[in-house]
């Protein structure tokens, strides 16, 4: 049996700085990112584009997966695809030229086969421990389906799911069809 070696958050910041590529940091392990799919993308850009749209007037940014969210009680550092924050931006502390984000209000992951389990389950708990956010959006990237989960002020999350493309699915501040959200996604067949 091999032991894993563990290596601190200072080393893995160190180390996140001068890869060309992202990681993400588990209680010690870091995980590298895989390369996604052109229909991954393809959503998530489109996200970036109607939620920017929609929230340019308002106190909010829409960033894209390149911001590294702490997860602090789970001992984790994580990039989501798309990350919202409404109000002040809090960072934590500047380390090796990373800015760490600390206080998303909507986080969205676009789901893949080998991420889908993972971020409706150990990724959703993780997230739920940051008391500022607010929503948590799953987009299908194999087929039109959009799972919101809202945080109610009694700390419950209630789930609104749509898979009709001329339907609109709430995140944020607005309301976004379906099918802008699919918009030019050509989906692979199983």
């Amino acid at each position: 049996m091999t032991a894993i070696t563990k290596i601190s958050v200072e080393d893995y910041l160190a180390q996140e700085s001068v890869t060309p590529y992202k990681s993400e940091y588990h209680a010690g392990e870091i995980i590298a990112m895989a390369g996604a799919r052109f229909a991954h993308n393809q959503i998530v850009s489109n996200l970036i584009v109607e939620i920017g749209v929609c929230l340019k007037s308002k106190n909010c940014r829409v960033l894209p997966s390149d911001i590294l969210v702490q997860l602090a009680e789970c001992d984790k550092f994580v990039y989501p695809d798309v990350t919202i924050i409404c109000g002040e931006v809090e960072l934590g502390e500047r380390k090796f030229g990373i800015d760490v984000l600390l206080n998303p209000t909507v986080i969205i992951e676009v789901l893949s086969e080998s991420t889908e389990l993972y971020d409706r389950s150990e990724k959703f708990r993780c997230y739920k421990t940051l008391s500022s956010l607010q929503q948590y959006v799953l987009v299908d990237s194999d087929k039109v389906l959009v799972d919101s989960y809202e945080r109610t002020p009694d700390n419950f999350w209630l789930l609104k799911s749509e898979e009709n493309e001329e339907k609109t699915i709430k995140i944020n501040d607005c309301n976004i069809l379906l099918k802008d959200i699919y918009r030019k996604v050509r989906f692979e067949i199983q």
